[in-house]
């Protein structure tokens, strides 16, 4: 196990994995499937964390100047939490780039802050319905269904970021909560 973990340090300071992707659709990223099945089966979370590092580079960066310059300045407003000016920013990326999930998803985690969870599920439905396995939206829609005490659409949505990526951060516990919770209460 540390020689891979050793092997994937190398890759990753030669620079070979955090190419740009082939397009604003990653989902036909090349890349992406076999990064999917290795942290399906990664059974250290170290090695984990360095590819789903290469899947959000993968989902997050496109060979559109454009739309690269889009997601830079609303990430550095949500990081100033300027929600008002990444979602122009955001609006603006998912108009040129329909078809780029991360755009949606970033959409997403704005109307989330803001508070609006019925727009930011509305763009995670976008998000899946480009990128089915984005462990992250699906993260989004089981904290969203938190948010609104649907306690068995939030335990479905974590389940199935689990199923993708099993060594999410405290996602068992989680769904073994909700799972208590829902089969207990019957809610």
């Amino acid at each position: 196990m540390k020689r891979l973990l050793a092997a994937l340090i190398i890759l990753l300071a030669a620079g070979t994995a955090p190419a740009l992707a082939t397009g604003a659709n990653s989902r036909n990223d090349a890349r992406l499937d076999p990064l999917f099945e290795q942290l399906k089966r990664a059974k250290d979370p170290a090695v984990a964390q360095i590819l789903e590092a290469q899947i959000w580079h993968i989902w997050t960066w496109t060979e559109s100047e454009d739309a690269n310059m889009l997601m830079r300045l609303g990430l550095g407003a949500m990081e100033r939490e300027d929600f008002e000016a990444a979602l122009l920013h955001f609006d603006e990326l998912v108009e040129i780039a329909p078809d780029f999930a991360e755009g949606w998803n970033k959409r997403a985690t704005v109307y989330y802050r803001q508070g609006n969870y019925a727009a930011s599920v509305a763009d995670i439905e976008r998000v899946l319905a480009i990128e089915p396995k984005h462990f992250g939206a699906l993260s989004g829609l089981g904290m969203i269904y938190l948010e609104l005490e649907e306690k068995r659409g939030a335990l479905r949505a974590f389940e199935k970021a689990r199923d993708i990526h099993p060594n999410l951060p405290n996602v068992d516990s989680v769904i073994r909560d909700l799972r208590r919770d829902v089969e207990g209460r019957g809610t």
